[in-house]
């Protein structure tokens, strides 16, 4: 391709993306294809053939776009979101045209200090206190796993990196209610599964302190040693929150190490009203949250924070010679600040986000979002055929329906209710489980979804609801 060709394509290729988002409220939410259905259809071509293209793309829209669950339609209320925004997405052009390796400051003098530049700006833009110092990892399971690293070799005098465990009993914590990434970085850090102990929650499914101090010392009575704790500052169930100046005092006393999962929610911390979320985490040792969930930023972007820097540089650093340069004691080599050797240029989205719309704009859309949230639930509490099942603490919607003198299983109901939703095209909510409660998530945190698009959403599920029931009576 030369450069004129490439130069047409590009301005091609923009028109299809300002297109997409022009139109991506037409797209069925989640995907309708069949496991397998895309697979068979690409083995039908050469791969190995040149085409053009006018071919790829089209072959993209014929073959790829029927397999796309749309993340950036305002009627996506699965999950977390994962939402992007029009500064995020220019940075990222930017970014896989400059392809840059940013694993130390030599390989891209810009990149490591526009890090060190933002997630400052960031930490101060959340609350947190400057005693803590901020890296961008590719996602809050990575940062989870190199937080349980850094207990682990702070509790050993660094010792398990140079010779493996050596009998060591360590038990770490987390509540219930706690993300899968918690129990998945216990094992690969090679604790074993077993050896993390869940502990109960609240009527508002939030950590118990009192619970997690007796499981510590029966360890300790018991010949473990107790080493970490995670909080969760917003489940993925019900975004509960956990006491993080509590389970922050039991840590201290323990000497524990406490890192706080505050993934999705932690964007709320750029409300000055939302800051009590995140009270006593001056108190903890790591804290992570996600700008690419609700922040308006591409995934991936995780902003780590800890706060004593060099027990994370002495954790991962490895220094062969090839990676040695004259300015090493001068800089921040952030291949020495997480697992990764190699790593993206992630700071220009960040970066661009925050100058593209300023730290009103972020407020403006993030209280819309919560206000949407609570429009929702008022709509629910409005009617007696449906029940909510958790706080609305942000922007998550916990949910059921349960129709008047129903005498069937309500778990089977609603997961016949959500899959009719789903299938629809309409939207794409997801689901968990609450004290064995089959139970509906619906969560406003898309960059463009506007309140007429919660008020379409409610009626439709009202009416699919309403179907469903009358199908059966």
């Amino acid at each position: 391709m030369n450069k004129d060709t490439f130069r047409k394509e590009l301005h091609r290729f923009a028109d299809w993306i300002a297109d997409y988002y022009e139109n991506v409220e037409g797209y069925p939410v989640k995907s309708k294809v069949q496991p397998g259905e895309i697979l068979s259809e690409l083995n039908r071509g050469n791969c190995f053939e040149h085409v053009g293209m006018d071919t790829l793309l089209a072959d993209f829209e014929r073959i790829l776009l029927p397999g796309i669950t749309h993340w950036q339609s305002p009627n996506f209320y699965a999950y977390f979101p994962a939402n992007t925004s029009p500064p995020s997405i220019l940075a990222e052009m930017l970014t896989a045209a400059l392809a840059q390796q940013c694993m130390i400051w030599e390989t891209s003098p810009a990149a490591a200090e526009l890090e060190e530049y933002v997630m400052m700006q960031l930490r101060d833009m959340i609350g947190l206190p400057e005693t803590f110092t901020g890296v961008i990892q590719d996602s809050a399971s990575t940062a989870t796993l190199t937080a349980l690293l850094m207990a682990r070799e702070r509790a050993t005098g660094y010792g398990i990196n140079d010779r493996g465990f050596a009998g060591e009993r360590f038990r770490l914590y987390c509540s219930e209610e706690a993300h899968s990434s918690v129990e998945k970085g216990v094992k690969i850090a090679g604790f074993g599964k077993d050896n993390l102990v869940k502990v109960p929650v609240d009527g508002n499914f939030a950590m118990l302190p009192d619970e997690l101090e007796i499981r510590i010392h029966n360890d300790v009575q018991a010949g473990f040693v107790p080493l970490a704790v995670v909080s969760a500052m917003g489940t993925t169930g019900s975004t509960a929150f956990d006491p993080i100046r509590a389970i922050g005092k039991v840590a201290s006393k323990y000497g524990l190490f406490h890192h706080v999962d505050g993934a999705m929610a932690g964007t709320a911390l750029i409300l000055p009203e939302m800051r009590h979320l995140a009270d006593g985490v001056e108190l903890v040792d790591s804290f992570v949250f996600n700008p690419h969930k609700w922040m308006f930023t591409n995934f991936d972007c995780s902003a780590f924070y800890v706060k004593d820097p060099d027990e994370l540089i002495r954790t991962f650093s490895i220094t062969p010679e090839y990676l040695k340069t004259k300015r090493d004691e001068e800089v921040n080599n952030y291949r020495d600040w997480g697992i990764p050797l190699g790593r993206r240029f992630r700071a220009l989205k960040l970066w661009f986000v925050i100058r593209g719309y300023g730290r009103e704009g972020l407020q403006a859309m993030i209280r819309e979002h919560l206000r949407l949230a609570g429009l929702f639930a008022e709509k629910l509490n409005s009617r007696k055929d449906f029940q909510l099942l958790a706080p609305v603490a942000i922007n998550t919607v916990c949910f059921r329906y349960v129709p008047l003198n129903y005498g069937g299983d309500l778990n089977e109901l609603n997961a016949r209710l959500l899959e009719r939703l789903n299938s629809s095209g309409k939207l794409y909510l997801t689901h968990t489980k609450l004290r064995d409660q089959y139970t509906l998530r619906l969560v406003v945190g898309q960059t463009n979804t506007a309140e007429r698009h919660i008020n379409e959403a409610f009626d439709f599920i009202v009416r699919q609801a309403e179907e469903l029931c009358g199908k059966e009576s």
